[in-house]
């Protein structure tokens, strides 16, 4: 083996000029490896501008959240696509609501198939008693269904939601006590002390706890409570001075959760959530932009206007002004004129008006906005297409963009069961047990017992059918081949119950049979239209 520092100490001997060349050669190759010759390089120009530090989630998320929230408020109230991302990710994900489906552990309770679906059935009908009634919100506005959906966007929104069990006056009406109540983002927030603000992020809690966003942790960073305001940070109408309350997050006790905080963890130890359009801000901002720029060219460009030019001493419009004055937006400055349909316009001396053709309607807004669109999807986990409502690809195409679309909804509507929805059924079932309205036995001896009766599913709305007849045939090949069954196949082509389904079914046959109606059976195949009519008519 050659010593390579021998070699180099031979060179720099004999000619030190190319003994510095090696020199310098060999350390660029030394320093320059790996991600230095790509996306980490600092000497390509592409990247010398590219300025960015790592830091830790509450210097990259926390410091930047009221700007973002604001933002992506801004971009649902005002921005058409920002408004649909938000939007369909909800109506595909909650809809009208995700219902409750008992399905407890039967075989470690010791019950049979019976006994078990009566006890499912029984909790079902009790659980849609407390769920359907808007005394169910602490505010009452809104039952259990509408909550999921407003929890579950202002989490998109924001970043984060906060859902607070309380406990109400039970009632004759409302035999249960449980109410939940949700809270918005902002309201979640590090105490100032007498009003005065400081740094909105950190904070030391009187226990010695350190305060990151209204969320409390301790030595081992664990969650501890959460710190909610009264009122906003920009309300300054209601009167009302801000104060906090300590809320901690699970009952001493019990273990509960008193607080249900629906977040979108992206990183190790982060403590408040992004909104779902941060990634996509900057850009969803530029489209209506531009969309209100190609609006209002189309605009006046349809506008014909007419100008009259004089030499001589009045401006006056001799036929009176084409514009109403309580429409015109300025009608004591002389110097501002007014565009609208077949208006006419008096100019005054030596003026004369120039009007850049804006040749709109643009051909290319469509394709453009499409293009960015694509982009915006990307990010957002939703194709264009489901993104603009607008299907105009092929049938396989459009089917690969909703099945694409359903992993993310299905991802977040197990998640959103998880996090919100059967914690809250967890809670109205203890109460129910305690007060005797369901029977469990062991439910609060042995936490397994407890998880066996509380183990549930949550239903939604089923994904679109762009060919309703290929979907049930695969619906109807799954079950044949004992892939899937019948009662989700129900579930998951339009939402029902397949034992409501029959049973409703059966009552339709026999109604049809007492008057004389013969059934169609869409199990039975009807190969032979013409000998069916015979035997209707024998």
């Amino acid at each position: 083996m050659v010593n390579i520092n021998i070699i180099d100490r031979l060179v720099t001997a004999f000619n030190p000029e190319a003994g510095m060349r090696r020199a310098a050669a060999r350390k660029v190759t030394h320093i320059i490896n790996g991600y230095e010759q790509g996306g980490a390089s600092q000497q390509k120009k592409s990247m010398r501008g590219w300025l960015t530090s790592a830091q830790n989630p509450k210097d990259d998320i926390d410091r930047n959240l009221d700007t973002l929230r604001s933002r992506s408020r801004d971009l649902y109230m005002n921005g058409p696509i920002g408004a649909s991302a938000l939007k369909t990710t909800r109506t595909n994900v909650i809809g009208p609501g995700l219902r409750l489906k008992a399905r407890i552990n039967a075989e470690l309770l010791g019950l049979t198939t019976e006994q078990a679906d009566a006890w499912c059935g029984q909790v079902e009908e009790e659980f849609n008693l407390w769920a359907e009634s808007k005394h169910s919100d602490a505010i009452r506005m809104n039952d259990f269904y509408d909550q999921q959906g407003i929890a579950f966007l202002g989490m998109l929104m924001n970043g984060d939601s906060f859902t607070v069990f309380k406990h109400a006056k039970r009632t004759s009406w409302m035999p249960y006590g449980l109410r939940i109540h949700l809270i918005e983002a902002d309201r979640i927030c590090t105490p100032q002390g007498d009003g005065v603000l400081g740094d909105s992020v950190e904070g030391t809690a009187e226990n010695g706890n350190r305060i990151y966003s209204g969320v409390e942790i301790d030595d081992d960073g664990a969650l501890v409570a959460y710190h909610i305001a009264n009122t906003y940070a920009t309300d300054y109408t209601s009167g009302k001075i801000r104060k906090w309350v300590r809320v901690e997050a699970y009952g001493k006790n019990t273990g509960r959760p008193n607080i249900l905080h629906l977040m979108d963890t992206e990183r190790a130890e982060q403590r408040r959530g992004v909104p779902l359009l941060a990634p996509v801000i900057e850009t969803l901002k530029q489209i209506t932009r531009y969309t209100e720029a190609e609006l209002m060219a189309a605009v006046i460009s349809a506008m014909f206007t007419v100008f009259i030019k004089t030499t001589g001493p009045t401006t006056d419009n001799t036929m009176g002004p084409m514009i109403p004055l309580d429409q015109q937006v300025a009608p004591d400055d002389p110097n501002n004129y007014e565009m609208g349909p077949g208006a006419i316009n008096v100019l005054g001396q030596d003026e004369e008006i120039q009007i850049a053709d804006p040749k709109r309607p643009n051909s290319n807004f469509d394709p453009f906005v499409r293009s960015l669109c694509l982009y915006v999807g990307a990010a957002l986990e939703i194709p264009y297409e489901l993104l603009l409502k607008n299907f105009q690809s092929s049938y396989s195409a459009s089917r690969a963009a909703l099945l694409e679309a359903w992993k993310m909804f299905r991802m977040r509507r197990q998640w959103t069961a998880k996090e919100f929805c059967q914690p809250i059924y967890e809670e109205w079932l203890a109460e129910a047990v305690a007060l005797g309205r369901i029977r469990a036995p062991g439910f609060f001896g042995d936490p397994k017992i407890r998880k066996a009766w509380c183990k549930a599913e949550w239903n939604g709305p089923a994904p679109g059918q762009l060919d309703p007849v290929k979907e049930v045939e695969a619906a109807e090949r799954r079950i044949a081949l004992g892939l899937s069954t019948r009662e989700r196949e129900a579930i998951e082509t339009n939402g029902s119950d397949f034992w409501t389904n029959i049973q409703q079914q059966k009552v339709e046959i026999e109604a049809m049979r007492a008057a004389g109606i013969q059934s169609d059976r869409p199990d039975t195949p009807q190969t032979d239209p013409g000998k069916e009519v015979k035997q209707e008519n024998e």
